[in-house]
């Protein structure tokens, strides 16, 4: 079934859906015809905004709750079609620091979620939000869906476990469910006011400010997936039958290292400027160092690829903050 039909009259439940990614997802299906219904905590250190649904906002209805609370999910799980699992705490630095929180939102909650799916609603379709960090250090490049799982900090232990839980809960209780182990995920609408999100974020903000960011060493390998291209593969995963039961990487068009990419945003914004440096002692415990993405499978399988190349989606970004940057200090 192709996406522009398989929301059209559906009932779809986004949990962080105020966010970054959520946000972007739930205007997307709005314009499929899908009926929406965002869960959003709106605690302050995530990622929770309510102007990023402006344009949207009457035609979605909005749940400030958060997924700790298991009476208000078991409530919001039922009738859905469709549930993007989206929520969480992405802090790498915050989850060593607060450890508890992180485990309360990255895995316990996912088990309550997952157990009002079982109880309320057994046949909705979930797709999962995971993340690159699992992997750890890389032990080879491009790093495939087969690598080693070895977090290197709370945050990617706790979303290991949160993605599994679905596969677990699909596999034994037939609840349809699949994970995407998203990479640096960028574009409008994310959180740019610190680092809890992304590096990158900071960088545009302070860019657009006319002050200068920092790079922390530079020779460091990324690979990059605009915002669109990661909603077009959550929303191809939750259509797709064969979907159901499988993790998928998503990579973006190239790999670059960080000083490149500094470079490449302070041309593509028509200037500015950004010192190196070496990095703090605290985040370097818990750096993964070269990273990207072997995401052949998810191309092959669900007919997903990038569409929107590295430096064009730079430009959209800037360009999004340079008019609406104070929505989101």
């Amino acid at each position: 079934m192709t996406i522009d039909r398989a929301f059209h009259g559906k009932r779809v439940l986004i949990t962080g859906g105020l966010g970054f990614i959520g946000s972007t997802l739930a205007s997307r299906l709005v314009h499929l015809g899908a009926d929406v219904i965002l869960v959003d905590s709106l605690i302050p250190e995530y990622g929770g905004n309510l102007f990023n649904i402006d344009g949207v906002e009457n035609k979605i209805r909005v749940n400030i709750s958060d997924v700790r609370d298991e009476h208000s999910m078991k409530y919001l799980v039922r009738g859905q079609d469709f549930l993007f699992n989206l929520a969480g705490q992405t802090s790498h630095l915050d989850s060593m620091q607060d450890p508890y929180t992180d485990l309360e939102i990255n895995c316990r909650a996912q088990l309550s979620i997952l157990e009002a799916c079982r109880k309320h609603n057994p046949g909705i379709k979930i797709v999962f939000a995971s993340t690159r960090q699992i992997y750890g250090k890389p032990e080879y490049l491009p790093v495939d869906e087969k690598h080693l799982l070895r977090p290197v900090d709370v945050n990617g232990i706790n979303k290991m476990a949160g993605e599994w839980y679905h596969i677990l809960y699909n596999n034994v209780h037939n609840i349809g469910s699949c994970s995407l182990r998203l990479t640096n995920t960028y574009g409008p609408r994310m959180r740019v006011k610190d680092a809890r999100q992304t590096f990158l974020g900071i960088w545009i903000r302070l860019l657009v400010e006319g002050k200068a960011f920092e790079v922390w060493d530079g020779e460091q390998l990324r690979d990059f997936t605009y915002v669109d291209d990661a909603v077009e593969a959550l929303l191809l995963a939750a259509a797709k039958e064969e979907a159901n039961g499988q993790v998928y990487n998503l990579g973006g068009d190239c790999t670059i290292s960080l000083k490149a990419l500094a470079s490449l945003l302070v041309e593509v914004n028509g200037g500015g400027r950004f010192t190196l440096r070496s990095f703090p002692e605290d985040r370097k415990r818990i750096d993964i160092g070269d990273y990207f993405a072997d995401d052949q499978r998810i191309r092959k399988t669900l007919d997903w690829n990038p569409r929107v190349p590295l430096r064009e989606g730079l430009a959209k970004t800037l360009a999004y903050y340079r008019a609406h940057l104070k929505r989101y200090l």
